[in-house]
């Protein structure tokens, strides 16, 4: 029998929906702060999926958890290789689900971004298309 007390995962288990690749491309964070101001952030991607992007930032900045930002990559890499579809297209809604503080070591601030993509749509709009079945009609 298979529960999940009884079997831990290994660490060789894969558990994403979405193959995650390394990737080191400009993009721009935009995002509104407490105010109502609209701030701007330079980013470099570290690893890139289709519902997620990890980014480091050049300068620190102040985005807290859970805030809703646009994630748009630089023109001029918009078709890279290995770049997932749903970043090709220019701006991307995301929400940061995670916040690496920079180090005193010199190690930049890092966000985890979830890219706001329906993965059910996603999914199906991915998969091929398979002939309908014959109706019959009265």
């Amino acid at each position: 029998m298979r529960n999940a007390w009884t079997n831990p995962t290994t660490p060789t288990e894969q558990k994403r929906t979405a193959e995650r690749r390394s990737l080191a491309v400009s993009a721009r964070l935009t995002w509104k702060d407490q105010y109502g101001t609209t701030r701007f952030a330079s980013v470099i991607t570290r690893n890139v999926s289709e519902f997620g992007v990890y980014v480091e930032c050049h300068s620190p900045v102040s985005i807290p958890l859970y805030r809703l930002v646009q994630f748009q990559l630089e023109r001029d890499v918009r078709d890279s290789d290995g770049l997932p579809q749903s970043l090709r297209h220019g701006r991307a809604l995301s929400a940061v689900y995670r916040v690496n503080p920079p180090k005193p070591s010199g190690a930049r601030q890092g966000l985890a971004l979830r890219l706001m993509v329906d993965p059910k749509r996603h999914f199906v709009a991915e998969q091929p298309r398979a002939a309908e079945p014959a109706r019959a009609t009265a």
